[in-house]
């Protein structure tokens, strides 16, 4: 069962910009998803339309199996969600600003001490959330999405503007979350790198577009595609020889032989058979793909 689906998801502004074209999500349910895109790429409209703050002009939303469209306030009373910047009240304590949003909620008393030690601010007392950093005003926007016990949790590029060490705060709590609660999660960023170590499963967007949508090992497995190695000899012609007879591949690219990704073992094997072959083997470098730079060549840059 997926915990969001989306089909033809198509969204413009009123001076006809089309920021959407015909997105399709699958956010498998229990999964931690990555929505990832550059600044503008369509990210936040898509995350609004789902939690109905934006009016849907083409396509169709599910959330949890049911259409939004039928039961807004009752489906979404089963998601929590931080969009954008946190909605808080500086001058109150973490504590006062939860009991605000409790009692919007109608949530028990004991659940604000509860999400409160779940979000490591239970030991904040007195201090005004004015007086937070960025990371503990993050962590307290997320408690807030957290008081009314969601199935779902939707948060709007948290890590936005943190350090690395309010990042690895937050990728933890988000981690635990879901594995010690069963909490679906949707979280969105421009920057593969910050949460790859998060996330289960991936959507790119780049200008409205869904460009890519599946598991991480599925972006993985690109990984290894875009891995190779550069062979470069006295004798590059003989070489292709040498290298089609020790039963690897090879192919010409800017001069020099181009092979797919091998291990060290292989590497040591080549490069004995061309050099027993009589060849001097000036260069075999290996490049191995990166996710970010997998993520680029999908957006276009």
């Amino acid at each position: 069962m997926n915990a969001i689906e989306t089909q033809g998801l198509t969204h413009r502004f009123a001076h006809g910009e089309t920021v959407l074209r015909d997105v399709a999500l699958e956010v498998p349910a229990g999964s931690i998803y990555g929505f990832l895109g550059p600044n503008g790429a369509g990210k936040t409209t898509t995350l609004r339309l789902i939690l109905g703050l934006l009016r849907v002009q083409s396509g169709r939303i599910q959330i949890l199996g049911k259409s939004i469209a039928r039961d807004r306030v009752g489906i979404l009373a089963a998601v929590g969600s931080s969009v954008e910047s946190p909605s808080l009240y500086s001058h109150l304590t973490a504590a006062e600003n939860l009991e605000v949003w409790r009692l919007i909620y109608q949530s028990p008393t004991n659940r604000i001490s509860e999400v409160l030690r779940l979000v490591g601010l239970a030991d904040t007392g007195r201090k005004r959330s004015g007086e937070f950093s960025l990371g503990m005003k993050q962590r307290l926007s997320i408690a807030v999405a957290l008081l009314h016990e969601p199935s779902l949790l939707i948060l709007d590029e948290p890590t936005n503007g943190l350090d690395p060490h309010g990042m690895i705060e937050i990728r933890d709590l988000l981690l635990r979350l879901n594995r010690e609660r069963g909490i679906t999660i949707v979280v969105s960023s421009h920057l593969l790198s910050e949460i790859q170590r998060l996330v289960t499963h991936v959507g790119i967007i780049n200008r409205g577009s869904l460009l890519f949508q599946g598991a991480l090992a599925s972006l993985v497995a690109k990984q290894a595609e875009s891995s190779f190695v550069t062979v470069d000899t006295s004798d590059n012609e003989r070489a292709l020889d040498v290298l089609h007879a020790a039963g690897v591949p090879p192919s010409r690219q800017d001069g020099k032989i181009r092979l797919p990704s091998l291990g060290p073992a292989e590497l040591g094997r080549i490069n004995r058979a061309l050099v027993m072959d009589g060849l001097s083997v000036h260069e075999i470098t290996s490049r191995e793909g990166s996710l970010e730079s997998i993520f680029m060549d999908l957006i276009g840059n």
